[in-house]
């Protein structure tokens, strides 16, 4: 049965949406999303895992934020959601702003991630993405990395239509379900919401740093799998390839970047078997 709870970590509260039980799952989302960019995914998984799905800081129904969004700071988040929630170890999910978090928190603390699946993101300047960045970062990224608080002067009163963009162009032209759009509209709607949010790209220099730093230090020893798909591609696998261990890739064809969305039975076919392979003891899928 879904629950949705407040789980202070850090000094802020995270909004969670709980689901299931057995080995748990922690999903980290991206932008313009919530933990509902995972709905399919969790009653894919539900049946199977514990799966926990919240809300970044700063973004959705988590407490509004404008520090503390850089990878670090939010996998620090993620390891202090996890203890305070009982949970010894997870596999760990990560899309779009959800990518570095959980590469860090897998990084950093190899004992709390028993299987990492990353989609759809760069890992800060880790060399492989060349060609996906050929001609720079996603135009967005300076857009709402614009001090101060461009982004959000322009957008304020035309949040809808932004969204919009990002769900259509996401999913090929297809969009998501009515209720979905809505949410995610609610989500970023207003000067606050959207300067929360923004914070996130605002930080991604010190969190490409982290990522660099961090690399230099360790490897990725979990079990990890590299999901693809359009525009991203093989791109994340290719920087993920000289410093993993264990790294599984795949590329989801005729498929947008908001993966859990638009298509989610391809995504719940690769990670059944995937998390099945870290489970304690293994059951039927439902």
């Amino acid at each position: 049965m879904l629950e949705l709870r407040r789980v202070p970590v850090n000094g802020v509260e995270l909004n969670v949406a709980l689901d299931g039980s057995g080995p748990a799952v922690l999903l980290l989302h991206g932008f313009p999303h919530t933990w509902q960019l995972w709905t399919d995914v969790m009653a894919g998984l539900s049946g199977r895992y514990r799966v926990i799905a919240p809300d970044l800081r700063g973004f959705g129904a988590s407490s509004g934020t404008v520090s503390g969004c850089d990878a670090g700071t939010l996998a620090e988040d993620a390891a202090a959601l996890l203890t305070t929630l009982g949970v010894s170890a997870a596999a760990v999910v990560g899309i779009d702003a959800g990518t570095a978090p959980a590469f860090l928190l897998a990084l950093r603390r190899p004992g709390l991630v028993r299987r990492l699946v990353v989609m759809e993101s760069v890992l800060g300047t880790l060399p492989g993405a060349e060609g996906f960045l050929a001609d720079g970062p996603p135009w967005w990224f300076g857009f709402h990395s614009a001090e101060p608080g461009l982004a959000e002067t322009v957008l304020e009163g035309h949040e809808a239509t932004y969204v919009d963009w990002f769900l259509s162009v996401g999913t090929l032209g297809d969009g998501v379900r009515p209720e979905l759009r809505d949410a995610f509209v609610r989500a970023y709607s207003g000067r606050q919401a959207l300067s929360h949010a923004f914070s996130y790209y605002r930080a991604l220099p010190r969190s490409a740093a982290q990522i660099e730093q961090a690399v230099t230090a360790d490897r990725l020893t979990v079990p990890t799998m590299a999901v693809g798909a359009r525009p991203v591609g093989a791109a994340l696998e290719r920087q993920l390839r000289p410093i993993a261990d264990d790294l599984t890739g795949h590329l989801i064809e005729d498929c947008g970047h908001i993966i859990p969305l638009h298509r989610p039975r391809a995504l719940l076919t690769l990670l059944r078997p995937f998390l099945a392979g870290g489970d304690a003891q293994p059951r039927a899928y439902c």
